[in-house]
């Protein structure tokens, strides 16, 4: 258990300086020989105030003082130097305590423990600290928090006295107490009502009905046991097209839901929904379609099943029904809750993001045992996109072995030398690319590949990456949008059938959207210019100030993330906090003598592209070849995958095929090292991600928003509706795609706007409809940071180096380009169909 400690040189001057008999973590020989004794704490503090201590008393050689809240010295008289710990629990200055006791201990007052050591043998040459008592018990104050050490940093430039010290701490830190108990209590009490709710009611038992009908034949039930003010959801599976039904040359099913009203003092009413269903002209295709009824009392209900058939044959059908005891008003309400609350936790960091998209499922869910469609365990893992989890999973062990060939920092020394030192050159060259990538490519994968060497390359300019990862991001989505296969809602409308019957096919809209997206991307340049004027992308210290807080970052961290269960595991996080304090310590000094100046752009370029290229070479050439190789094979099947349709592999069968060509190609051995670089929680939150728009989707949601929109078109006047219908539906699609999942979202709106488009009283082109659903729904997914999933994607792994963003710091940017981008597109879209008269 040896801590390098390369940019501290006080912990090499303390080991070259120690005294014979005494133990140091420069010598792991003797750090393992006293471990059982609890040596690991022995040698590693830095210089100490000894004048205190030598008023106190004089110790011999080979002693260690133990030193309290109040700095009151103990004695410990030991032959071996250091054996016998004493570990003092709040202010009690007197506790016989044994080896065996644990080294971190919370205490009841301030819910910290104060534990650490001074060896009077460490005398250092430099003058003592100049924070006086209060920076030095900042310093010897190690708690369960890794975060609580770095409280009050500048209480090392001023004098405060310790007892006004002490009240402020414990004022901040009941606060937080209260805040985060009351915080733990509201959000378990919801979790618990949620699981009761869930809990109290079965799964929905609709057994499947099979049935086959046919011009002569048709089929008829009864259904019985409904409440008053209930509806009836039909869900019914067969050989379907997506479109309005002509009757006069297309086979379609009709279906009608017939309920007589009537009693004793009243006539009986007879109420008859009817739902047309057009069927495909190749029966070989299964499609699953749902509509809910209302039911106006508790009377039988008949629904039946009729064919209309240009010729004789036999259409086979399944069927399904559910009594809903919660109109869809109230759906939607609770599904608009729902989705608020998730927001809420996640822009204000209640929690982490993969933990509220968990609590949100588990809300949608219960809601759906509520009104009784409560979803079976099955039904809930059929949600989840597999393809995606796989697609992500795959290219995450990609790079994760990638990275271990120092490509990536490679290819951020080049990047550095073809910007000759300029910056805004370099992150509008980077953006162009990601777009054009984009276009071809998934954006996740797009993503991955790019926020390494953009990381890299920011600390090799001394730039935040946070600023540039964001912006990679917004060019990556609007790129998406060129093609048809570039995002995931364009592949949805091409390969739609009833889409492909109006003209649109993989050729026309590529065509088009192209057009319109070049135009959006030049001109989102100098949008973003203006939104980075007031934001300094350069690090006011210097690169050497910048790493080092890094450094302290990533040292905390992974301390944060030890739960001490061990004697050993608690010695660990104490080494490592000392570590954070040291290069606290170091970083005090460099701050004090270091002038804050912003960062202009690198005169002497030339010369640093000669010293990194010394220091960030190729690690290992025969590993980068091997990853080259099957990446470039992945990458040429993400193409054909697109191109070839005999090609039988989703994009998430390629990814998962190619991780295992290059984990057998890598010879990998420790395998646990490449999982702790795949992004768990990531994945985690794609699948939280996915349920819960699936549950909002049966709350009924993205169909409301579907009707309303349909409804606001038809009550526009004839002369001004192409134009309203066109800014309508692409500003619906692009802030609901910030909000949820564009792709049910798209799913939901191609038959809504393909009905709206054959309504005779509408009399509106379907081509220019989907053009602006496809704008807005892929230009929308910038609005938020879950709107796309490359945000999220790029989000996680910048948070594993480091660097991560905030929901709220993406936002800042993220949606004033979503809004330029949507204004551009809109014009782009009005221009053409209403200027022009394009697909009239």
């Amino acid at each position: 258990m040896y801590l390098e400690n390369k940019n501290n040189p006080e912990m090499e001057m303390t080991s070259a300086q120690g005294h014979p008999g005494r133990s140091s973590l420069s010598s792991p020989e003797a750090l393992a020989g006293n471990f059982g004794e609890l040596r690991l704490l022995q040698g590693i503090s830095e210089r100490r105030d000894t004048q205190k201590l030598q008023q106190s008393a004089v110790l011999p050689n080979g002693q260690c003082v133990i030193h309290t809240e109040g700095f009151v010295p103990v004695r410990q008289d030991n032959g071996h130097g250091f054996s016998v710990l004493n570990i003092l629990r709040g202010k009690t200055n007197s506790a016989n305590l044994s080896e065996r006791s644990p080294l971190l201990r919370f205490s009841q007052d301030e819910s910290m423990t104060y534990m650490t050591l001074h060896d009077p043998g460490f005398v250092g040459e430099e003058a003592p600290w100049d924070g006086g008592s209060p920076d030095l018990e900042r310093r010897y104050r190690l708690g369960s928090e890794v975060t609580n050490l770095s409280l009050s940093r500048s209480s090392s430039e001023k004098s405060v006295p310790l007892e006004n010290l002490n009240l402020n701490f414990k004022l901040t830190s009941n606060v937080k107490c209260c805040f985060k108990i009351s915080k733990i209590a509201a959000m378990f009490t919801i979790v618990v009502l949620c699981s009761l709710f869930f809990s109290m009611y079965p799964d929905r038992d609709n057994p499947v009905r099979m049935l086959a009908v046919s011009p002569s034949e048709s089929f008829s039930m009864n259904l019985t046991d409904f409440r008053d003010n209930a509806l009836l959801k039909l869900q019914v599976g067969g050989a379907f097209s997506v479109g309005k039904v002509d009757i006069n040359t297309q086979d379609y099913i009709l279906i009608q839901v017939e309920q007589t009203e009537g009693g004793r003092r009243r006539r009986a009413q007879q109420v008859i929904h009817n739902w047309t269903i057009p069927l495909h002209s190749d029966r070989s295709d299964q499609i699953l379609l749902t509509k809910t009824f209302e039911i106006i009392s508790s009377d039988p209900i008949v629904v039946s099943v009729q064919a209309f058939l240009q010729e004789e044959e036999v259409v086979p059908l399944s069927m399904t029904h559910q009594a809903l005891y919660v109109n869809v008003e109230t759906q939607v309400a609770i599904a608009a809750i729902i989705l608020t609350g998730v927001y809420v936790l996640i822009i204000f960091e209640v929690v982490h993001r993969t933990l509220a998209a968990m609590l949100g499922s588990l809300a949608a869910l219960a809601a759906l045992a509520v009104i009784g469609d409560r979803p079976s365990l099955v039904t809930v893992m059929e949600w989840i996109d597999y393809e995606t989890l796989a697609l992500l999973f795959g290219m995450m062990v990609l790079v994760a072995i990638f990275s271990d060939t120092g490509f990536f920092d490679y290819c951020a020394v080049k990047a550095y030398q073809l910007s000759r030192g300029r910056v805004w050159p370099m992150i509008i060259i980077l953006c162009l690319i990601a777009a054009i990538l984009s276009a071809f490519l998934d954006n996740v994968t797009t993503m991955m590949l790019f926020t390494p060497v953009t990381i890299r390359l920011c600390e090799v300019l001394n730039l935040d990456p946070r600023h540039v990862l964001i912006a990679e991001i917004i060019f990556t989505n609007i790129g998406g949008a060129a093609t048809a296969v570039g995002d995931p809602p364009n592949v949805i409308i091409v390969s739609n059938q009833a889409l492909r019957r109006e003209g649109i096919d993989f050729a026309s809209f590529t065509g088009y959207m192209s057009l319109g997206i070049v135009i959006v991307l030049f001109s989102s340049f100098p949008m973003l210019r203006m939104l980075y004027s007031n934001k300094k992308l350069y690090n006011k210290e210097s690169i050497e100030i910048v790493e080092l807080k890094h450094e302290i970052l990533v040292w905390r961290q992974t301390a944060q993330r030890i739960n001490p269960a061990s004697r050993e595991e608690t010695a660990v996080k104490c080494l490592l906090m000392q570590k954070v304090l040291n290069l606290e310590s170091l970083l005090r000094k460099m701050m004090h003598t270091f002038q804050r100046e912003i960062a202009q752009e690198d005169k002497n370029w030339e010369q640093n592209i000669q010293e990194l290229q010394k220091k960030h070479r190729i690690r290992d050439k025969v590993l980068l070849v091997k990853c080259v190789f099957v990446l470039t094979v992945v990458i040429f099947m993400f193409f054909l995958n697109s191109f070839v349709p005999s090609i039988h592999l989703e994009l998430g069968w390629i990814a998962i095929l190619g991780s295992m060509w290059l984990l057998v190609l890598a010879d990998i051995q420790d395998f646990e090292i490449i999982l702790h670089r795949v992004e768990w929680a990531t994945l985690l939150f794609f699948a939280g991600l996915f349920v819960l728009m699936e549950a909002l989707a049966q709350l009924q949601l993205i169909d409301y928003i579907g009707v309303q929109t349909a409804m606001l078109i038809k009550s526009v006047p004839e002369d001004q509706r192409l134009a309203i219908a066109l800014i309508l539906v692409m500003w619906v699609s692009a802030l609901a795609s910030s909000l949820i999942d564009n792709i049910p979202f798209t799913a939901t709106m191609i038959p809504v706007l393909i009905n709206l488009s054959q309504d005779a009283d509408v009399n509106l082109p379907v081509k220019p409809l989907i053009y602006a659903l496809a704008m807005g729904a892929c230009l929308g997914g910038n609005g938020t940071l879950i709107g796309a999933s490359a945000n999220v994607v790029c989000a996680g792994i910048a948070e594993q180096h480091g660097y991560g963003f905030s929901f709220v710091e993406f936002f800042k940017l993220g949606f004033p380009m979503m809004i330029m981008t949507c204004m551009i597109g809109m014009c782009y879209l009005l221009a053409t169909h209403i200027g022009l008269g394009w697909n009239m």
